[in-house]
């Protein structure tokens, strides 16, 4: 753990691939600056394949699977820039190629990319009780997450102008919840994240099937992504473009530790 507040595993790689991934990331976030293309939600919506692309490259870190030049590439947190680089010049090139194809461009090579990577995860050895408690987990959330979605826009109407790309902040951090509970009660993963494994520690609770007392988990990670798109939706109004993109970087912070989880305990539980 480093300094007790970041996740257990938090390590930064040699120095020689450091100084790849910052030249790499820092390239392609001046070359997008500079040519600033078009924020759309549909655009950022585009961009969850490459979400779980990270996610899934990180698990073949944590089961070595990987080669050990690429490997680094794929720690926590260094995954985060080696694929946000990736996506932004893949965001580049699509932009300038095909500006008009750029949101289902740019989702078909996510998707294209994210298929191989779970495939050679599974190939590391498929663990039938992970995968199946990992299905369990996604429809729990679906109706979870719908419900959170329809109460929010009900309550809160403005919500309703984030679109999907608030639709899918509220679905990546309640498959985190649902998942993390999960993973804690029915197959005995440990939390990395120190304020999240406060929460899941708490006694006293009554226990609900399948969910255990991570129910309390998944209340608080509801309750934080429904308030955080709210709190949005009048950003997303008045600048779409910087509303969307801060609100896809919270929907990151929530389906990228799902789809690591569902990945991780299909091949390690």
């Amino acid at each position: 753990m480093v300094g007790g507040l970041l996740p257990a595993g938090t390590t930064l790689p040699p120095l020689p691939h450091l100084l790849v991934v910052l030249l790499a990331a820092g390239g392609v976030a001046a070359a997008l600056r500079r040519r600033r293309p078009e924020v759309t939600g549909r655009r950022v919506l585009a961009l969850a394949p490459w979400m779980a692309l990270g996610s899934a490259a990180h698990v073949l870190y944590v089961v070595d699977a990987l080669p050990p030049l690429v490997a680094p590439f794929a720690g926590s947190p260094t995954v985060y820039l080696t694929v946000g680089a990736a996506a932004g010049a893949a965001w580049l090139a699509v932009d300038a190629a095909r500006p008009d194809r750029v949101a289902a461009t740019l989702a078909a090579a996510g998707a294209l990319l994210v298929v191989p990577v779970v495939a050679v995860a599974a190939g590391t050895g498929l663990s039938p009780e992970g995968a199946r408690w990992s299905a369990v987990a996604l429809a729990i959330t679906v109706p979870v997450a719908g419900a959170a979605w329809v109460g929010l826009t009900r309550f809160r109407p403005e919500a309703a102008v984030t679109g999907g790309v608030g639709a899918l902040a509220v679905f990546g951090h309640a498959l985190d919840g649902v998942s993390t509970a999960v993973g804690t009660v029915q197959l005995g993963f440990g939390e990395r994240t120190p304020l999240s494994r406060l929460l899941l520690e708490v006694g006293g609770l009554p226990p609900v099937p399948v969910l255990g007392e991570g129910w309390l988990f998944l209340l608080v990670k509801l309750a934080v992504a429904t308030a955080v798109v709210w709190l949005f939706a009048a950003y997303v109004r008045e600048t779409p473009g910087e509303g969307f993109l801060l609100l896809g970087f919270v929907a990151a912070m929530g389906l990228g530790p799902a789809v690591h989880n569902l990945v991780l305990f299909s091949v390690a539980a």
